[in-house]
């Protein structure tokens, strides 16, 4: 722990961790697709995981000033996205929100050893969350944790190693790189529910080698249960697959004696997240310094980095995968859990945060349904173009959905909440990568569309063709009345057989017709051409009847 006269030490620290996750469909009884939190919710207590009824119900002593001021801060339209709506004038039911969220309180704390032979570190879950969101297949697991009193180093080094779902490597002596050395989930009575395996380094070489995916850490896996990895060997109804990279996205608050202490090399470790520079390079950058150049006009939102406002000395940095807020620990607002930076970094900020990273997220997911979609058409298999077109039809009405009911560029009109949500969607690239999404599914539709005019101007032809055949006999058999055979008086069973042989081979001789409708639309064209011989157009309605050279639509 740190040395109390230390002016960095970090008397208050709270990291929140959002990972997105791409959930697999599932069907339920009727072969409809099941709501995921609905299977959740059904699993009883079978399941750790508990709905979360929001403070928005109007239940005495559930709504405090801090969801008000929390509520205010967005626009409507984030506010139905967060919130739902509620009941009108004239009364009526209240639409719930399109995001569901469900709870476990089993976990107290963490026990984290960053390095081998370091100290523990034990860090109280302040709580451990699944948010679900209607019509799209993702769910986000949010994790927050706290300490008090630690050193900047030990800040740096939880941020840095503490969000990461499997290790990156590890080095020659068999030591998990870039993640905790060990991480233990504690439970209220102090039991060790579930720890780390990061350093059995041939499970996960294993689980890559047979699955072409990557193997989750064993605590982190824990954490989600009864949800399983799709390309493990777990039987589960709920199965998940990784979206994003393996580092989760993550929100840190960090309190401080005195934040100006900080030098330009922590703020750049902080707000790019690389860990603490090594014992004796204290004022080594962790990059080259013309990568760095532009980092306060790029990372830093210093709207109040000074001496005055009820915050002094407070600054934001954010690079899309983090958004840290470091500020004094002497202010009573910046420390404030009702109305403070505390406040709003745990309420305003997270939101923002999230719909930012959810945005991204389900961009993402629908990139990768799109390619899946084309990694199983088979062209030749009428079956496998049908589930194409049903897949992607899916896809397009699901981006309208997503377009229309989750996707804005502003979520607040309060200026450090906007810029911090525009800074977050610029390092995350969401507009372009929205434009590139629409183009690709648009590209599909397109392709449907013209698929589909193709099909039916070929139907168009062969129907063409068989008219302009059938005209001939219609016309010959029918002029003025004329009829082959007088068959008018004739007693009922043998017209009844001869009603039959005409319909047999009148049916006959249209589907010959249809069969060859291709080629005779092809002989019809060469027939009609005025340049063409007439031997080549004898050599036309000789190739109906050839027997090589299969035309293909």
């Amino acid at each position: 722990m740190s040395d109390a006269s230390n002016p960095a030490c970090v008397r208050q620290f709270r990291q929140v961790l959002l990972w997105p996750l791409r959930l697999m469909p599932v069907r339920g009884s009727a072969g409809h697709l099941a709501k995921p939190w609905q299977l959740l919710a059904d699993m009883g207590e079978a399941s750790p995981w508990r709905e979360v009824v929001d403070e928005y119900i109007g239940e005495s002593g559930r709504f405090q000033e801090r969801h008000y001021n929390e509520f205010v801060t967005f626009l409507p339209y984030a506010q139905r996205f967060l919130y739902g709506d509620g009941r009108g004038r004239k009364g009526g039911a209240a639409a719930g929100s399109p995001m569901r969220v469900f709870r476990r309180s089993d976990v107290r704390a963490v026990r984290a050893v960053t390095h081998p032979g370091t100290s523990p570190v034990t860090l109280d879950i302040a709580h451990i969350d699944l948010y679900f969101f209607l019509d799209l297949d993702l769910v986000l697991l949010n994790v927050e944790v706290s300490a008090n009193d630690l050193t900047l180093a030990q800040a740096q080094e939880l941020m840095y190693r503490f969000g990461r779902g499997y290790p990156a490597g590890w080095d020659a002596h068999g030591q998990a790189l870039h993640c905790l050395s060990s991480a233990e989930w504690l439970g209220h009575d102090g039991q060790v529910l579930a720890q780390s395996d990061a350093n059995q380094r041939e499970l996960f070489m294993a689980h890559v080698s047979s699955h072409r995916a990557p193997r989750i850490a064993a605590h982190w896996a824990w954490l989600l249960e009864p949800l399983v990895s799709d390309h493990s060997d777990l039987s589960g109804a709920l199965r998940y697959r990784q979206i994003e990279y393996y580092r989760m996205p993550q929100l840190a608050y960090l309190a401080l004696d005195n934040p100006r202490a900080l030098s330009r090399n922590d703020f750049i470790r902080l707000g790019l997240v690389t860990g603490p520079a090594a014992p004796g390079h204290d004022t080594s950058l962790p990059y080259a310094q013309q990568y760095l150049a532009d980092f306060e006009k790029s990372f830093c939102y210093d709207r109040f980095w000074g001496d005055c406002g009820a915050a002094p000395n407070t600054r934001y940095l954010c690079s899309g995968h983090a958004l840290v807020v470091v500020g004094d620990a002497k202010s009573p607002f910046y420390v404030c859990r009702e109305r403070g930076v505390l406040a709003q970094f745990r309420h305003q900020h997270f939101l923002l945060f999230l719909i930012a990273h959810f945005q991204k997220a389900a961009l993402l997911m629908f990139s990768d349904r799109l390619a899946e979609a084309l990694k199983n058409l088979d062209i030749a298999d009428a079956g496998s173009v049908r589930l194409f077109k049903r897949s992607i039809r899916n896809c397009f009405a699901g981006f309208l959905r997503f377009t229309h009911r989750y996707w804005f560029h502003e979520v607040s009109e309060q200026a450090q909440v906007r810029d911090l949500f525009r800074i977050s969607a610029r390092h995350l690239e969401l507009d372009p990568l929205y434009a590139e999404v629409k183009e690709r599914i648009g590209e599909m539709s397109q392709y449907l569309d013209a698929d589909g005019f193709r099909r039916q101007a070929n139907t168009v032809v062969r129907l063409t063709v068989v008219t302009i055949f059938g005209l001939i006999g219609t016309i010959t058999t029918g002029f003025l009345g004329m009829n082959l055979l007088a068959e008018a008086e004739a007693p009922a069973d043998r017209k009844l057989w001869i009603f039959a042989i005409v319909f047999v081979l009148t049916t006959a001789l249209s589907v010959y017709t249809m069969v060859k409708s291709k080629r005779l639309s092809d002989f019809l064209d060469v027939l009609s051409d005025e340049r063409a011989s007439s031997w080549q157009k004898l050599k036309a309605l000789a190739l109906v009847w050839q027997r090589d050279g299969r035309d293909k639509d």
